[in-house]
């Protein structure tokens, strides 16, 4: 990526540093690390979300959020395959009366003809009002944000950048997505009487349940090497007070978790145990009975060399697949995440498991249509607009 070489000075600062760079005043400039999923943005986005889903049940509601964004453009860049990120992107847009345009394969654009890719960004920048951008490239989507803030300053066109998934690195949208589905879950609307007497019910089995993602325990399966989705959940999750994570994985150097992320997390107060089976016991009991949030992901193959690939084709995996018998043992509130696609024929959530009432990822999927309108509301400052709608909508 020579044509970015200017900006690895900014690429080479730690985390911390350069988050305030994708702010602006209190709201997000740019969405580039699930870093910048705080707590109280989420809470944000949640309550903006619920609106627009309200909203949509009606013709009415349609009506008048098709008019909400109905003066801006956005450039759909996903040069990586996607299906669930791209459509559902593109759906949040047309609910909120955003034309889209695209580009999934550079074949058909001028970087056949050598244009650089900062050329083809900046191009994009002059028709459109938001880039959302999922790419194989590491580090592009941060790089393309520091372009843009440079035009701003030198006081030329520039627009917001989302993070639809970057590499093997992040993907906080789908980070948000999965944090939009537990606030869902962990969130118990007192305002509602059915909630309020299911949270009680539940209450009452297990004394120690609380309202919202805090004082939960988590559990991860899968490839978490490769697994950009589970390491934006877990960066995201780390916010909350006494988190704690269990990573089941595969015993090779590809698919554990790494050190470096486990050192973070516990760095930031989360308690962090690995095991190698969904039957594994911690402190005497199956890690199971213990979870609340159970987060499936499959291995990705597509990511494996020839010789890892004959390596894996040796390991049993069926300690890492959710059967019927090991879902039973999960509390009865605890849902079942995936960020999908899963693996057809690996099978770890057979569709037996679909029907099971925790089961949330269909309903995970859908959310993030939901919340990336949310989003795309935050980005574009109009979120008093939406609550003034919101509010005719309801006279």
């Amino acid at each position: 990526m020579g044509e970015f070489d200017s900006f690895k000075y900014q690429l080479d600062r730690p985390l911390d540093v350069k988050l305030s760079e994708f702010q602006r005043n209190d709201r997000l400039k740019h969405l580039i690390f699930a870093a910048q999923l705080t707590p109280g943005l989420l809470e944000k986005l949640r309550r903006m979300a619920d609106m627009i889903r309200h909203m949509s049940r009606t013709r009415q509601g349609n009506m008048q959020l098709k008019n909400l964004l109905a003066h801006r453009r956005a450039m759909l860049y996903f040069t990586q395959p996607s299906t669930r990120t791209f459509l559902s992107f593109m759906a949040a847009c047309q609910i909120l009366g955003i034309t889209c345009n695209e580009v999934r394969d550079t074949a058909t654009s001028s970087e056949t003809k050598r244009e650089s890719k900062a050329d083809s960004i900046r191009m994009f920048s002059s028709y459109f009002d938001v880039i959302i951008m999922r790419t194989m490239i590491s580090e592009f989507s941060e790089c393309c944000a520091y372009l843009m803030n440079q035009l701003e300053l030198q006081e030329m066109r520039s627009v917001p950048i989302i993070n639809a998934g970057a590499g093997a690195d992040e993907h906080p949208t789908q980070a948000l997505l999965d944090m939009y589905t537990i606030l869902r879950t962990f969130t118990h609307d007192y305002s509602r009487e059915s909630k309020r007497s299911r949270f009680i019910e539940l209450q009452a089995s297990y004394p120690e349940l609380v309202a919202g993602p805090a004082r939960k325990t988590y559990l991860f399966c899968g490839d978490m090497g490769r697994g950009r989705t589970a390491r934006s959940l877990a960066t995201v999750l780390s916010q909350y007070e006494q988190v704690r994570m269990f990573f089941v994985t595969p015993d090779h150097g590809e698919l554990i978790m790494e050190r470096a992320m486990i050192d973070k997390l516990r760095a930031r107060g989360v308690e962090v145990h690995e095991f190698n089976s969904l039957d594994a016991q911690h402190d005497g009991h199956p890690i199971l009975a213990q979870t609340d949030c159970l987060y499936m992901t499959r291995i990705q193959r597509e990511h494996n060399s020839a010789q890892v690939e004959a390596e894996l084709g040796q390991i049993d995996l069926s300690p890492f697949k959710l059967t019927p018998a090991r879902a039973s043992v999960l509390k009865t509130y605890a849902p079942i995440l995936h960020p999908f696609p899963r693996d057809s024929v690996v099978g770890e959530i057979p569709t037996s498991i679909d029907a099971d009432p925790r089961a949330m990822y269909f309903r995970q999927a859908r959310n993030g249509m939901w919340i990336r309108a949310a989003l795309l509301v935050h980005l574009f400052d109009a979120a008093e607009e939406l609550m003034l709608i919101y509010g005719q909508f309801h006279q």
